[in-house]
């Protein structure tokens, strides 16, 4: 088996209360979240030079090369969504939880790996 290491920063993001959210409108919650993914957090990753590396419903994961562009990407996507949930009620809102680590990412044979 063959592997490799490199550093990375790994960003992790999901929806607080998407079960919730899920449960009271699922059509326009998933309209809503898929708004923000085209609008918000895709160009956000792609303009600080992030890869998504995997999605799952109401997360991603994606690395960066840098820790300072995980940071700046995580600080921007966060004012936009606040920004678009003015004078949506507390209970309807999307919000973000997101965290930020720094490692050595291990590539095994069939892992996605660097990209060229």
């Amino acid at each position: 088996m063959s592997q490799t290491r490199r550093l990375a920063a790994i960003l992790a993001a999901d929806v607080a209360g998407y079960s919730r959210l899920i449960g009271a409108d699922e059509g326009g919650t998933l309209k809503r979240l898929a708004g923000i993914r085209a609008e918000v957090t895709d160009p956000k990753i792609a303009e600080h030079h992030g890869r998504i590396v995997k999605t799952m419903g109401d997360g991603l994961l994606v690395e960066f090369a840098s820790v300072v562009d995980a940071l700046r990407c995580a600080v921007e996507v966060q004012r936009e969504v606040a920004g678009r949930n003015t004078g949506v009620p507390p209970d309807n809102r999307i919000e973000f939880r997101i965290g930020i680590n720094m490692g050595d990412i291990v590539v095994e044979d069939g892992d996605r790996g660097p990209e060229p």
